[in-house]
């Protein structure tokens, strides 16, 4: 039995979205999709109001959330097999919960509940930060979310620790077509730019490290995706900079995170976190290994 993809859903624009998004990932790998409500209605109007009164509100909004969010997947992709699941939990906990046994796990930018300003709702961070699989979350412009730039973009770093991540994107790519773009952020130590006799040879040693430490992280899998068209980038600056501008021309970028047991935080580095915030298409945050989990390999 394939493991379902696993959408979050609240009934927020940003929400519906992600619903669009993950129906149409379910339909390019023929995957389940699973669609889940937390809501605590019972803990706050009680068991014995629900059987009194018959259905509470909340339940009611509950059921027309999950409702509204299948018929629009089914209507989307006829073919994609649609469960729902309404749970009285707290949404980071459902979610981690469910991700157990996922693909992946679906989240929008911000939910119903969250504060307009906000770039990235607590519910998407706090899953991304700590979920057992890989966590999409759906934001960016219009263009980056329908993906049309036929582009994917993943951030190369050590290959030990980043090898679920660049696996996870040539899967991508090879399912959906496109071009991979595998990038590695590189800079000079600040201590030896004052001396232009260093300068150059320093800037030359460190390109082409990062050049060999690419071709090092993706050896592997351009041996299982021979078909995947990769173009391999070593660029002078800051990873979360680079890869923030080049967002904008990705349908999806994909960076690893490495999760540590018996932390209780959140796990996130600093380059997670900024595209989670910034980049101008859906992000996918893969992590290294978890518990006694292998690292997390997408499956057909």
């Amino acid at each position: 039995m394939k493991l379902p993809l696993v959408s979050g859903v609240d009934g927020s624009e940003t929400s519906l979205r992600a619903v669009d998004w993950a129906v149409d990932e379910a339909a390019l790998h023929e995957w389940p999709l699973r669609l889940v409500y937390a809501s605590r209605w019972e803990q706050y109007e009680g068991a014995a109001l629900a059987l009194s009164l018959g259905r509470p509100s909340e339940q009611a909004l509950s059921d027309s959330i999950v409702g509204t969010a299948a018929e629009r997947a089914r209507r989307r992709h006829p073919d994609v097999d649609v469960s729902v699941e309404v749970t009285p939990e707290d949404a980071v906990i459902a979610l981690l919960y469910e991700g157990r046994n996922a693909q992946a796990l679906i989240t929008g930018a911000r939910g119903r509940g969250g504060l307009t300003g906000l770039l990235l709702g607590s519910v998407s961070l706090a899953v991304a930060a700590r979920a057992p699989c890989p966590v999409i979350v759906v934001r960016g412009d219009r263009a980056g979310i329908e993906g049309v730039h036929g582009r994917i973009l993943v951030c190369v770093g050590e290959p030990e620790r980043g090898a679920a991540a660049v696996r996870f994107a040539f899967q991508e790519a090879g399912a959906r077509g496109c071009d991979l773009d595998a990038v590695h952020a590189w800079r000079c130590p600040a201590h030896n730019r004052a001396d232009p006799r260093r300068t150059a040879s320093e800037h030359l040693y460190h390109k082409e490290r990062a050049a060999t430490l690419i071709d090092e992280a993706v050896a592997e899998s351009v041996r299982d995706h021979p078909t995947v068209r990769l173009h391999s980038t070593a660029v002078e600056g800051t990873a979360a900079k680079v890869l923030v501008q080049r967002s904008a021309a990705a349908d999806l970028i994909v960076v690893g995170a490495h999760r540590r047991r018996g932390h209780l935080g959140l796990q996130l580095g600093r380059v997670a976190h900024t595209l989670l915030h910034h980049a101008d298409c859906p992000v996918a945050v893969v992590p290294l290994a978890v518990m006694s989990r292998e690292t997390p390999r997408l499956t057909s």
